[in-house]
């Protein structure tokens, strides 16, 4: 044998294989998903990465009686090689010349006759129809009910049920009861019977209520059933405490255990109605419908209602994000005094390091909860990697004469944010001052927009590029995306994108936003600003109703990487303005040596 065959992820390569004869598959096909198509899953769900041995967070697995390969993107690719070694799964480098995707992977090596099979709960509908749609010109077979990695996986992790617990109306600003007959209301407008709910945001949203089930989102594994009088929660009723089962069930909410789903979908009447989201449920679930149940797909009703945040969330918004602010302020002059004393400079600070000392600063806030998403935290030539994440194995000291760009977010009562800050350390460069500026300018004008109300993220994507344009440069991700209230910090239904893709849905009052241009040179460093914004009503005249931005993220821009001479005037009034903004809030939570950092840094810029 040699010293590089991993002898266990081979063995259990092997038990799949035995699993797949007995079962008539021919390739098997692992995700990285939960039931719920969760951003982060728990350990439970890790299927893939007990299966091949990779740890990182985006991949999909696929075996044949022959071959397996792991498909990644570019941020895994180092790390995919090094962990697949001796396993005898090849790595597939996603969009590198000459890697098929999955479906033509599957199109060339499935014969006719043949059987692709997957544990259909961790696969979304829309996913399944496409590979469907990929492989209609074969005769293939589905097996969408096999969960062959379970049958193997001895020492699995037990299921999540941690405790579930209420948000008070105070921060949620709107009753269960009020929303039920919200969605109600729009059940009756399509003729539905049932509203099926499977997304983990939704139900929380629905029922005010919140878990710890998922990393970063305080969600909680559930399903729901709703009809024209009753509600029904699939949820591990243990999870629940017994005052909390009682105000439910004063709300006419019933408890039934989470699976128990798939049994009451099978129970439906023929003849009667059900409204599901295809594209946020799995393919078991669908499957699972009682036949002569007509299914209404349309976007989930509680999606809109949940991104427009009430009165009374926008205003806790604005309360969360002072207290965000003050925690990331304060690790910024924490920075500053480090790269003072020599410490930087030393390289006796690293990438890890910072991460800690914020969340340290975050966990001294009121109503703080939890990180809103895995931190990233990038010195240097890390920066240009977008989706950068800190290792102890990729963990480096912060860089002089350089940029540190981090991204970090935190749930409180009041709200969920998410913060970009690319901090200058040491001296920087003309070309990176310049870098920067431009950058902030159309984080600038974003923020500034005033348009028509109809207009959606696609109309104003443009605002963010043209100073970068001009330039002849650009950055290649989005500009924004849709947070949750104390919820999932990428939400939808609307976003800021160059293209329409999640960008369909138009800006109304209350949606919270990032505006999050950015900067990348490969091996160099990387730029991005973000704040969050809340949408707002602007003037109405005889042309319509118009509408504009509130920036709520209060932490000061990187003011010696600002070249003014850059800035139009409205910009730099625009600057000076915010800057005031944020010290005005701030300076209550700072102690005096602080609040005169704090002074100096949002002091007027001048040409």
């Amino acid at each position: 044998m040699s010293d590089f065959e991993n002898p266990v992820i081979r063995a259990r390569v092997a038990a799949l294989r035995e699993k797949m004869r007995e079962n008539g598959v021919d390739a098997y096909l692992v995700l990285t998903d939960d039931f719920h198509a969760s951003e982060y899953v728990d350990s439970y769900f890790k299927c893939r990465k007990w299966l091949s041995g990779f740890r990182g967070s985006a991949g999909t697995l696929v075996v044949t009686q022959d071959e397996a390969g792991l498909w990644t993107d570019g941020r895994y690719f180092l790390a995919a090689a090094e962990q697949l070694r001796g396993t005898g799964i090849e790595l597939r480098k996603m969009g590198e010349p000459g890697v098929p995707t999955i479906p033509e992977y599957l199109k060339q090596t499935l014969k006719d006759g043949q059987c692709l099979g997957y544990d259909g709960r961790t696969v979304t509908d829309g996913y399944a129809r496409m590979l469907k749609s990929a492989l209609s010109g074969k005769e293939i077979r589905f097996a969408e009910t096999l969960d062959l990695v379970g049958e193997l996986w001895t020492d699995r992790p037990p299921f999540p049920a941690h405790p579930i617990w209420e948000l008070d109306e105070r921060y949620a600003g709107q009753s269960r009861a009020d929303k039920f007959s919200l969605l109600r209301g729009k059940m009756a407008e399509l003729g539905a019977d049932w509203h099926l709910l499977a997304s983990l945001d939704d139900i929380a949203w629905l029922y005010n209520l919140r878990g710890c089930d998922v990393a970063y989102s305080p969600v909680f594994y559930s399903y729901t059933l709703l009809s024209a009088d009753h509600a029904i929660l699939y949820a591990a009723p243990e999870a629940i405490p017994d005052g909390l089962q009682g105000r439910l069930a004063a709300d006419g909410v019933t408890v039934r255990p989470y699976l128990q789903v798939y049994e009451d979908l099978r129970a439906l009447p023929a003849g009667q109605s059900l409204l599901l989201s295809r594209a946020r449920t799995n393919v078991a679930l669908i499957g699972a419908v009682a036949e002569g149940v007509k299914l209404i797909d349309r976007p989930n009703p509680s999606t809109l209602a949940k991104a427009k945040k009430n009165p009374v969330e926008m205003e806790n918004v604005r309360q969360a994000h002072v207290q965000d602010g003050v925690a990331v302020t304060r690790m910024i002059r924490w920075l500053r005094e480090e790269e003072k004393s020599g410490a930087i400079a030393r390289g006796e600070i690293t990438e890890l390091d910072v991460s800690d000392k914020l969340l340290g600063f975050r966990r001294e806030r009121p109503d703080f909860v939890d990180q809103s998403f895995s931190p990233i935290v990038a010195a240097g030539e890390h920066g240009a990697i977008v989706h950068y994440e800190a290792t102890e194995e990729s963990n480096i000291p912060v860089r002089d004469n350089s940029f540190l760009l981090v991204d970090t977010g935190g749930h409180y009562l009041q709200g969920s944010t998410d913060i970009t800050r690319t901090v200058a350390i040491g001296e920087l460069t003309e070309e990176q001052k310049r870098h920067y500026t431009a950058v902030l300018r159309g984080h600038l004008d974003v923020a500034a927009a005033c348009f028509k109300q109809g207009c959606t993220g696609v109309n104003l994507d443009i605002l963010a590029r043209m100073p970068l344009w001009e330039l002849g440069l650009d950055y290649n991700h989005g500009t924004g995306h849709g947070v949750g209230y104390l919820l999932n910090v990428h939400e939808g239904p609307q976003g800021l994108r160059l293209r329409d893709q999640n960008s369909g849905a138009p800006f109304e009052e209350g949606m919270l936003t990032s505006d999050e241009p950015g900067l990348y040179f490969a091996g160099q460093y990387g730029i991005r600003i973000e704040n969050l914004m809340l949408c707002v009503r602007g003037q109405q005249t005889e042309m319509g109703q118009f509408m504009g931005f509130e920036p709520v993220t209060m932490v000061p821009y990187e003011r010696r990487a600002i070249l003014p001479e850059m800035l139009s005037e409205r910009e730099l009034a625009q600057l000076n303005g915010y800057h005031a903004k944020v010290c005005r809030l701030l300076s209550p939570w700072l102690d005096e040596d602080e609040r005169a950092w704090l002074a100096e840094e949002t002091a007027p810029l001048e040409k």
